[in-house]
């Protein structure tokens, strides 16, 4: 059950890139940022970030929780969880204790879900030199109707 409070924060959006606009930069903030239109830097924030349908944000993101339905390339270090939407495309890497992803989803990156909570600005190299982190990679498939051979490689 969500508390009331986190409810109410989610009401209010306290930074919003929108749609046909573009903004480059290191943003620090408290709540909810929303990004529909073009976000290139860093954002930081103890609560939500939201990278909307339209929105291209090509960034690395510190934030309680991460919803990506647009494009999104970079890292995504999330302390409660990070959402990806059906229509969401991701090139990166995505560390959090816990990780939703609709039907349809494409990504490309390193996913390291620890399954508990770990401070904002994790350490993604420590934890790939570790081990703690696999590489995925989507195989190709190629079309083999009629031949007898598996269609992916």
């Amino acid at each position: 059950m969500r508390k009331v409070h986190d409810v109410e924060s989610d009401l209010y959006v306290n930074s919003i890139v929108g749609e046909g606009s573009r903004f480059r930069g290191h943003l620090e903030l408290s709540g909810l940022m929303r990004i529909d239109g073009d976000y290139s830097g860093s954002v930081k924030t103890d609560g939500k970030v939201i990278v909307g349908r339209n929105g291209r944000a090509d960034c690395t993101i510190e934030a309680s929780t991460v919803v990506i339905g647009g494009v999104f390339r970079g890292n995504v270090y999330a302390t409660d969880k990070v959402i990806v939407l059906s229509a969401a495309l991701v090139l990166g890497n995505l560390y959090t204790p816990r990780l939703v992803a609709e039907e349809g989803v494409l990504l490309d990156g390193a996913i390291m879900v620890s399954g508990t909570p770990s401070p904002v600005g994790g350490d993604g190299e420590n934890a790939r030199s570790s081990g703690l982190i696999r590489r995925r990679t989507r195989k190709h498939e190629t079309s083999s109707v009629g031949t007898g051979t598996p269609a992916v490689k």
